[in-house]
């Protein structure tokens, strides 16, 4: 295809709770949206998950709106015949920016699904029509707060519970809940809280029959991490540290982690997603997809990436009800613990416009 146009579009839409993690404190989201328009007219869609600061990742949505304009978009524009495929390819020489890179990928891809009338969960090789909800639940004030919040979300029909912790709210908080809920599938995400030194106070965790343990340490402690994952039962994934094939390779090789979180935005796209989970299925190594509290353009891809047959836990698929008390697209709606899988050509959803043009702060065309 040929690029005509692409428009940056900045929204702020508010959460309907505050989301607490060690890193920082959400009460609402600054997204970064990308449309391309190609020569036949039909329109691609994609969110950037870059945060409005840089502290999950080094990315951050206005340094992405600004590497796509300098850099990314003009080695995209001048190519007569592009494909989502090419994308990639193109962007490699620029150094890091994969959210950056993955959203532009992502609205290629979907335009050039919807011109072929192919649905996004097709292209990948979904083999599954629903996946199963799991939430991840923040750091509350209180242990009363945070049983409150679970219960909500346990009586809604979620399927896994991920709390969030931090040293000085993990024992007690985790003990609270698997107490309230012997059975649920539970786990826990320290976003890099920890260090080296506390593989005793993280083998503490053992008792709780978790499912796994999520990026206890600092990203790049890979040797860390595969010190830490034979010293403690509690399965290790690694979230931030994957950002590429190759890293879930040399994880892999070095068993720092045997379970592995696919973050689109964070490895560079759906592209390179697939790739690491055919890779993990190869290795018998399971796979979930994490979530960057996405709205519905995102959680839609989001989706179709999680109905790849590896993707055998839960992940933080969520309904849109758990983030927004309106989304930007048709609200994704749980049943029994399930979410359907978009089946429409590309991500399958478009934007309700004049809400979005109600939330938006900044637009751009290029």
């Amino acid at each position: 295809m040929k690029l005509k146009e692409i428009e940056l579009r900045r929204i702020h839409i508010p959460l309907v709770r505050p989301f607490r993690t060690s890193f920082s404190t959400q009460t609402s989201r600054e997204v970064l949206l990308v449309k391309v328009t190609n020569e036949n007219g039909t329109v691609g869609w994609s969110e950037c998950v870059a945060m409005s600061e840089p502290l999950y990742s080094p990315e951050y949505v206005a340094g992405c709106q600004d590497m796509m304009k300098r850099f990314l978009i003009p080695a995209l524009r001048d190519k007569l015949d592009l494909t989502a495929e090419d994308v990639p390819i193109i962007l490699k020489p620029f150094l890091g920016w994969q959210m950056t890179k993955a959203a532009l990928e992502t609205a290629v891809l979907d335009a050039q699904l919807r011109d072929r009338n192919v649905s996004l969960a097709t292209y990948l090789g979904a083999t599954k029509s629903k996946v199963a909800c799991g939430v991840s639940v923040g750091i509350a004030n209180n242990l009363t707060e945070l049983a409150e919040e679970v219960k909500s979300y346990v009586d809604a029909g979620y399927r896994r519970i991920k709390l969030k912790i931090q040293p000085g709210w993990d024992i007690e908080a985790v003990k609270t809940i698997r107490e309230l809920y012997p059975k649920i599938a539970l786990q826990v995400d320290a976003n890099q809280a920890y260090s080296r030194s506390d593989s005793g106070r993280l083998g503490k965790l053992d008792q709780f029959d978790l499912l796994l343990i999520e990026q206890p340490l600092d990203e790049h402690d890979i040797l860390g991490h595969a010190l830490l994952a034979k010293e403690i039962k509690t399965p290790v994934c690694l979230d931030e540290s994957i950002t590429s094939l190759r890293s879930a390779e040399d994880a892999l090789e070095l068993k720092a982690t045997s379970v592995i979180n696919i973050k689109p935005g964070r490895v560079g796209g759906y592209i390179e997603s697939v790739k690491i989970h055919n890779l993990c299925v190869g290795r018998n190594i399971p796979v979930w997809c994490g979530g960057m509290l996405e709205t519905g353009i995102g959680r839609a891809a989001n989706l179709a990436l999680a109905a790849l047959p590896g993707f055998i836990l839960p992940g933080d698929t969520s309904a849109s009800s758990r983030y927004f008390k309106k989304d930007i697209t048709m609200p994704f709606i749980m049943e029994d613990g399930y979410l359907n899988v978009p089946t429409g050509a590309g991500i399958g959803v478009t934007p309700d416009m004049d809400y979005l043009n109600e939330i938006t702060i900044d637009k751009e065309v290029i």
